[in-house]
């Protein structure tokens, strides 16, 4: 039994599991637009969850589609109202969605297309 419970421990230690369950716990944590706009220096790499209406979509574009989500959090003026989310997956405008994703900072596509906070390989889900 002890072999077991050695090998097992093993695995796990090998496979970081522990990593794995907290960034699980992290991506199920629905946060708000707001939220994730004020903390984005902290959240560069990380998973996060969100939800809100769709308010424009763009498809097509570079092999994915673009989907901006609002939820009546943040600041129009200050541009902390609304999360763009790359993903496979679509939305139309006035959906009501949860998306999941990676959080990338500074993302420069070049041409114009510049995001300071950009949600990439997105699961874009209907509420």
């Amino acid at each position: 039994m002890k072999v077991r419970t050695l090998a097992f421990a093993g695995v796990i230690a090998i496979l970081g599991a522990g990593g794995l369950v907290g960034s699980t716990l992290a991506q199920d944590k629905v946060s708000s637009v707001a939220a994730i706009n004020k903390d984005k220096s902290s959240l560069g790499g990380k998973a996060v969850s969100f939800q809100g209406k769709v308010v424009k979509v763009n498809n097509g574009i570079m092999g994915r589609n673009f989907v901006h989500v609002q939820d009546g959090t943040g600041d129009a003026a200050a541009g902390t109202n609304n999360i763009i989310a790359t993903s496979k997956q679509t939305a139309n405008v006035g959906d009501q969605v949860k998306v999941s994703g990676n959080v990338m900072l500074n993302r420069d596509f070049g041409m114009g297309y510049s995001y300071p906070l950009l949600i990439e390989d997105a699961s874009i889900a209907p509420k």
